[in-house]
């Protein structure tokens, strides 16, 4: 889900004044395959695969309408033993009604490790990032544009903003885990910058809190594929925003399989392969709200592959969570 208003051209009339209005505030983009993009989910997950991970991932929400909404994200991390945890960057570009608005955003992680006890890890993770956000004036419209019988004719005489904006951003998080459950809490944007382009729009605090368990099937045959189910839970608060995401993953072999409930929102079916240290996922999202599935709901891609590494020297557990 993204957490703009529909684009329509009315929409997109409304939302020009809301962008430029001293009050303003904007929200996040959000990824249905949370866990296919950890270091956005959390920062503490950098390193948590301990080899070199590589993470691609891509999303198009409402392509049936005009305005959609296109979302690209990017990330790298690794663990390092000198330094006692991982580090990782990440970057994304979030693309609104047909590129008007864009933001950008890169960052860079560190997530200490500490391992309580031969069961029970957790890790904290510390992000600073940097944001830029663009807007392409000339896409667009206001009302005092509009003639009644020839339409958009006049010049608008709105006052022209800046159509960049730069700010520096913190996220910091935690997770903690062990080889059967994991459970962990990010908060973004510590600093809550301005991103206004007239007057203060503060970027709100956003919560997130996850957690999940994975439960193997066939434990104890060595003649069938292994198999597991992994039910997750996922909170987001971002100001006047709440969001909840129940549902679980499911695996057979190579094939991974989810079904997610978004309160109020969608239903999210995922499906996916992954062999080795490659995968690939693919999720869409049917609207059951108000909006109806005509908006073409949203397309989710990600791709992952983790570079094979030495063994670790000292005794190193992984996060057993979903890799979408």
């Amino acid at each position: 889900m993204h957490l703009y208003p529909k684009a329509t051209l009315f929409v997109l009339v409304a939302a020009t004044t809301w962008l430029f209005q001293s009050t303003a505030s904007a929200q996040d983009p959000q990824f249905s395959q949370f866990y296919a993009n950890p270091l956005y989910l959390n920062p503490a997950f950098a390193g948590s695969a301990r080899c070199p991970r590589f993470s691609l991932n891509y999303r198009n929400q409402w392509p049936a309408i005009s305005g959609n909404f296109v979302t690209y994200s990017a990330s790298y991390d690794q663990h390092i033993d000198a330094i006692q945890g991982g580090i990782g960057v990440n970057a994304f570009v979030d693309m609104s009604a047909n590129n008007t608005l864009r933001t950008t955003y890169v960052g860079a992680m560190y997530s200490y490790l500490l391992n309580i006890n031969r069961k029970l890890s957790m890790r904290f993770g510390l992000q600073g990032s940097y944001g830029q956000r663009n807007i392409d004036w000339s896409k667009l419209t206001f009302g005092d544009q509009i003639d009644a019988r020839y339409g958009f004719i006049y010049n608008t005489q709105e006052q022209r903003p800046l159509e960049v904006t730069r700010f520096f951003d913190v996220n910091a998080g935690t997770i903690i885990y062990s080889d059967k459950f994991y459970g962990g809490v990010a908060v973004s944007h510590c600093t809550q910058p301005n991103e206004g382009f007239l007057g203060l729009s503060r970027l709100p605090l956003k919560v997130t809190v996850h957690a999940g368990a994975v439960f193997p099937l066939n434990q104890r045959s060595k003649y069938v594929s292994p198999a597991s189910i992994s039910p997750n839970i996922l909170f987001q608060m971002q100001q006047n925003f709440r969001q909840l995401n129940i549902g679980f993953y499911a695996t057979k072999g190579v094939f991974v399989g989810g079904l997610w409930y978004r309160n109020l929102d969608a239903f999210i079916l995922l499906a996916g392969i992954q062999k080795n240290n490659f995968k690939v996922g693919y999720s869409y999202d049917f609207t059951i709200s108000r909006l109806t599935n005509r908006t073409g709901g949203a397309h989710e891609v990600s791709l992952g592959f983790i570079i094979p590494c030495r063994p670790p020297i000292r005794r190193f557990r992984t996060v057993r969570c979903p890799s979408f």
